[in-house]
């Protein structure tokens, strides 16, 4: 499949959350990126591809319910979902519109964050050649390994590329044919299990062999806690101040904890200052 991209790229920094594999996490954590730069003082966008299941589209308008709810101003992105602009089916008209919203957005913010569906377009190709970072979530298990990379049954040593790591490879190739600059790719390892086991070396082996290979660079991403789960019907994050009129109950330790475990992910990833966030919202709370 031949993409073609714009000539010239978008001023704001383009972030894809992209994997070929449902339930990885990708809006989770593109959601809760956007609110810990809107928190640093960044101005930010999103953009939804998904025109089916609309994850961070809902997840946004959760959170704008929310903040009406409890009168309280919540930062929040300005979101684009393309579903709503173009019929996604028809991929040419729905690639300029993409470009077009991608050109308006990059006027007035300086990230652009893009969440894809779990499988192949040509949008998400389009995406991925555009992005300047690129991020993939994965739970830890060979199931979702196998978008990365193959394995050999009986030793579990890595044996090729997965579908999902040659779109990538085939993508961030184009990218530099146009004289863009390299996409910095992130894989997430998410649901890493705090116990040791046999499965969690393996799979960290492989990821090991895999970013040699492919040249991405792999950290740990959230753990399996409810309470992610429960932040996404009102559209919070572990960055939001979690006091108790925010929240609508009261804060316990797994939202610390939640919140110690994303500012570690942030730091790992490199785009965000963690403390700015801390500092933002202690300036707030004094305010008020």
């Amino acid at each position: 499949m031949t993409i073609e991209i714009p000539d010239r790229a978008p001023t704001a920094h383009v972030i894809v959350v992209g994997n070929e594999k449902g339930g990885s996490g990708k809006s989770t954590v593109a959601m809760h990126l956007a609110i810990a730069l809107l928190k640093q003082g960044q101005r930010v966008a999103t953009i939804d591809l998904d025109a089916r299941q609309r994850s961070l589209t809902n997840y946004v308008e959760n959170r704008r319910a929310w903040v009406r709810h409890i009168a309280r101003d919540l930062e929040s992105p300005a979101h684009v979902c393309l579903g709503d602009k173009v019929d996604i089916a028809d991929g040419d008209a729905a690639a300029r519109v993409l470009a077009d919203a991608i050109d308006t957005l990059a006027g007035n913010n300086d990230y652009i964050i893009i969440d894809t569906p779990g499988h192949d377009s040509l949008l998400t190709r389009v995406v991925h050649a555009l992005a300047n970072t690129l991020i993939t979530p994965m739970n830890d298990s060979f199931v979702d390994f196998d978008v990365l990379g193959t394995v050999d049954p009986a030793t579990f040593g890595v044996t090729g590329s997965g579908h999902y790591a040659r779109m990538v490879q085939e993508s961030l190739g184009q990218r530099e044919s146009f004289g863009q600059p390299s996409t910095n790719w992130i894989v997430l390892r998410n649901r890493v299990s705090m116990l040791g086991s046999r499965n969690k070396r393996l799979v960290e082996e492989g990821l090991q062999e895999l970013s040699r290979r492919l040249g991405f660079r792999y950290v740990e991403g959230l753990a399996e806690r409810l309470i992610f789960r429960e932040f996404y019907p009102r559209g919070l994050t572990a960055m939001d101040d979690l006091d108790a009129r925010t929240l609508g109950t009261r804060p316990t330790l797994s939202h610390a904890t939640a919140r110690m475990e994303v500012e570690s992910l942030l730091s790992a990833i490199g785009l965000v200052d963690a403390s700015a966030g801390d500092e933002a919202d202690a300036e707030k709370r004094d305010a008020a």
